[in-house]
């Protein structure tokens, strides 16, 4: 009976100690939720990858067949290869293609958005709130170049030449560069998260320094 009753304390004071953990343990802050978002995993991305996690391979997927556009030497391989492109950027222009089936745009976009909450939480560090921007900012450059390469795509579907064709599957290759390794747009030899200049790896590189700031790891 004795050991009956001090089990019993022993799993109440337990369940007393473990109460308050538990509640801290589940009281992510609101700013790391969202970087764990864009960082780490996101519900309805491919394997629930972090948004821009999905949007890196959705872009690498664009600029692969964006190269074999610009090296198509017929109009209707420069076509082809460019339905490929547009599926990795946005799977609902195209019923079927070689992208991941979540869209560079929707990833992007995502990417922009939590982040942006992020740094927007009540409990935002100093940390979070600056480079939140300078991840905020590139995903939309990529936002921007990817819808830019829509609209050239849209050209080339109704091309009825090859020269015009080729001209535009080559600057759908500068663009989707563009959205993997940034564009020095002011020409000073440098790429930076600004506005016309990161893409995804200058938003990558600012989301490890404010994981590394809040000691996420």
């Amino acid at each position: 009976m004795a050991n009956t009753r001090l089990l019993i304390l022993t799993a109440a004071a337990a369940a007393f100690l473990a109460g308050p953990m538990t509640e801290t343990a589940s009281a992510q802050s609101a700013a790391h939720r969202h970087i764990g978002h864009v960082a780490d995993m996101f519900n309805g991305t491919p394997d629930n990858v972090g948004l821009l996690a999905a949007a890196r391979a959705e872009a690498e997927v664009a600029g692969q067949h964006a190269a074999l556009a610009d090296g198509s030497g017929d109009l209707a391989g420069i076509q082809r290869h460019t339905t490929h492109v547009l599926h990795a950027i946005d799977p609902s222009t195209a019923e079927r293609g070689p992208g991941k089936g979540y869209g560079l745009i929707r990833a992007a976009s995502g990417c922009a958005q939590h982040i942006g909450m992020a740094g927007e939480s009540d409990d935002a560090s100093a940390a979070v709130k600056n480079h939140s921007t300078h991840v905020k900012t590139s995903c939309q450059n990529v936002v921007t170049w990817a819808e830019a390469i829509q609209e050239k795509a849209a050209a080339i579907a109704s091309a009825t030449d090859l020269a015009s064709a080729k001209e535009m599957a080559q600057e759908i290759g500068r663009l989707t560069k563009a959205i993997l390794a940034g564009m020095d747009a002011d020409g000073n030899g440098r790429v930076t998260w600004q506005e016309g200049e990161g893409g995804l790896d200058q938003a990558a590189t600012h989301l490890r320094l404010m994981k590394e700031a809040e000691g996420l790891g």
